[in-house]
């Protein structure tokens, strides 16, 4: 599809969330070296102050669309293909754990420049976030934190890892009906426009999602789960302002689990979203949009 196809599907998604944007742009593609992998990135462009995006597992930067465009005016918004995701390179030796992505953000960080960024990470994304924060408060104008924390619903998060395994099948249209079943609350177009940037067509001519399904597996999961289980009890180091969104429908993060995250911080509270699940940016972008502008004026920038 050319750029004016993308263009007028990122129009219509913008329509559909019932949002005004001055412009409709597309960002500009780039690729980067980090350590020993190349990773891609999607640019906004323009002067403000930094705003990195992490998106969650299964997914891509291309996730974070719509909520960039919104903001580009003001800030300078950056998205990034994590390792094994959209088209950045795959893990040769399977290593997927927070410890690992957390050293990319920070390679990416560095080699970008982004001064005092405010990083943006939903799930995977949060947790890997969640881990430079740790690190790296001191360094940073603030953290939004959307669908994850400390605690999180084991059985919310194995219905989208079951989803996000979805074998190969014949047809985009075949993995958008599997979409709709897994998602009703997203409209059909505007879950075709996300399965547009996040599958590939294999040799044989059938259809795969692009992030590496290897990630599941035994012992990589357990390594995640080790080291995820350790960010639990670092996360009272996060002395940055936080913003921490939960998705009212979430199955994976409660109520409860997002108020005992904020209390644990020395700057935080917490929000929920209305008609949003876990995926609040693409469910429900206008009031995410709502939650995050006031928050990113209360930091200064």
């Amino acid at each position: 599809m050319d750029n004016a196809g993308q263009i007028e599907m990122l129009r219509k998604a913008i329509e559909i969330a019932s949002l005004d944007a001055s412009e409709i742009v597309l960002p500009r593609d780039h690729q980067i070296i980090i350590g020993s992998a190349r990773f891609h990135y999607l640019d906004w462009g323009g002067n403000g102050h930094p705003i990195l995006f992490l998106h969650g597992g299964g997914l891509n930067a291309h996730t974070w669309d719509v909520v960039a465009l919104m903001l580009r005016n003001r800030y300078r918004c950056i998205a990034l293909d994590q390792r094994g995701h959209g088209d950045s390179e795959w893990s040769p030796s399977i290593d997927y754990g927070v410890d690992t992505q957390v050293g990319d953000v920070e390679g990416f960080v560095e080699a970008l420049k982004l001064d005092n960024p405010v990083l943006v990470g939903q799930s995977m994304g949060g947790l890997n976030s969640m881990g430079y924060a740790v690190r790296h408060s001191d360094r940073m104008k603030g953290l939004v934190v959307v669908d994850v924390g400390p605690e999180i619903n084991a059985g919310g998060v194995q219905r989208i890892r079951e989803f996000a395994s979805t074998p190969e099948l014949d047809s985009p249209d075949a993995f958008l009906d599997r979409a709709v079943q897994f998602n009703p609350l997203r409209d059909p177009t505007v879950l075709r426009r996300s399965l547009f940037y996040n599958l590939r067509q294999l040799p044989s001519g059938k259809w795969a999602l692009k992030h590496d399904q290897r990630r599941s597996s035994e012992e990589a999961s357990r390594i995640s789960t080790a080291q995820r289980e350790r960010l639990a009890g670092e996360v009272v180091k996060i002395a940055c302002p936080t913003l921490i969104v939960r998705g009212a429908l979430s199955e994976v993060l409660t109520d409860a689990a997002a108020e005992r995250f904020a209390k644990s911080l020395k700057k935080a509270r917490w929000v929920r979203i209305e008609k949003a699940g876990h995926n609040v940016q693409g469910d429900n972008p206008r009031d995410l949009l709502d939650a995050m502008r006031p928050f990113l004026l209360e930091i200064g920038i």
